[in-house]
């Protein structure tokens, strides 16, 4: 019954099916994890015939197996690659530049999690960055635009993040990138909450979804939901909150 089904339970049928289905790919079991998936790379290529993707300056995607290849493609594009920093430890985006004249080999290092550590630069809170289009993994989406990911919430948090900066507004296109398994066509709306990141397109290996209407996202960091552990985890949630509280002052004052 509907009452009894969770983002979790959600989650867990995703993750086992794949894996019990040999849709799975390294790193496995893909339980806990953004799946990667047969035919990812297929999916990622299927980007490229998207316009939001074609006319799109600068893109920030998730550091995921499932997503390499896009990344690859928008490096070897000369477009710019944003990708978050890990665990929002040390802030919040990173910029991969990749060496001048670099191979398709080096772009492929570039587009791993050595690329962040050899290849990129971190952007700070001041910088005037704006954000063409977003590639999320998910573990589940519906054709709505509801998308669940693993469970830890950087994703959300991150777009609320960039919204408070100014990188991303409501009309920033978000796109994921998934195996056909993975699109279900009844998620409930009452799992999610204005804190949810919904997606605007889902691409598949064989599919190509445009989600209407579009369903709102987030504009601003809800702190009510972030325990004070997590505000100390996480450096830069301290830095916004310092300026958003400087800024209401400033309000007040005017």
């Amino acid at each position: 019954m509907t009452h009894d089904v969770t983002k979790e339970s959600i989650r867990q049928r995703i993750w086992s099916y794949m894996e019990a289905n040999d849709i799975a790919r390294f790193p496995r079991p893909v339980h806990h994890r953004i799946p990667n998936f047969e035919g990812a790379e297929r999916a990622c290529t299927k980007v490229k015939q998207l316009k939001e993707y074609q006319t799109a300056h600068t893109i920030k995607v998730n550091p995921d197996s499932p997503q390499k290849q896009i990344r690859f493609l928008i490096l070897e594009d000369n477009k710019t690659l944003l990708v978050p920093t890990p665990r929002l430890r040390n802030g919040l985006l990173n910029r991969i530049t990749p060496p001048q004249n670099a191979n398709k080999h080096t772009l492929h290092i570039c587009s791993t999690s050595e690329g962040v550590k050899n290849y990129s630069a971190r952007l700070g809170l001041n910088s005037t960055v704006k954000i063409d289009l977003v590639i999320l993994g998910s573990v589940a989406v519906s054709p709505k635009g509801r998308r669940i990911g693993k469970g830890e919430g950087y994703a959300d948090m991150e777009f609320a993040m960039m919204s408070t900066i100014g990188a991303v507004n409501s009309e920033t296109i978000v796109v994921t990138v998934v195996h056909d398994c993975q699109v279900l066509d009844s998620i409930p709306d009452n799992l999610f909450g204005e804190h949810d990141v919904p997606v605007d397109i889902i691409v598949t290996p064989t599919r190509i979804i445009y989600c209407e209407p579009k369903l709102p996202k987030p504009d601003h960091i809800i702190w009510s939901l972030l325990s004070e552990e997590k505000i100390r985890e996480i450096p830069i949630l301290q830095e916004l909150k310092k300026i958003e509280q400087r800024e209401k002052r400033n309000i007040q004052v005017r």
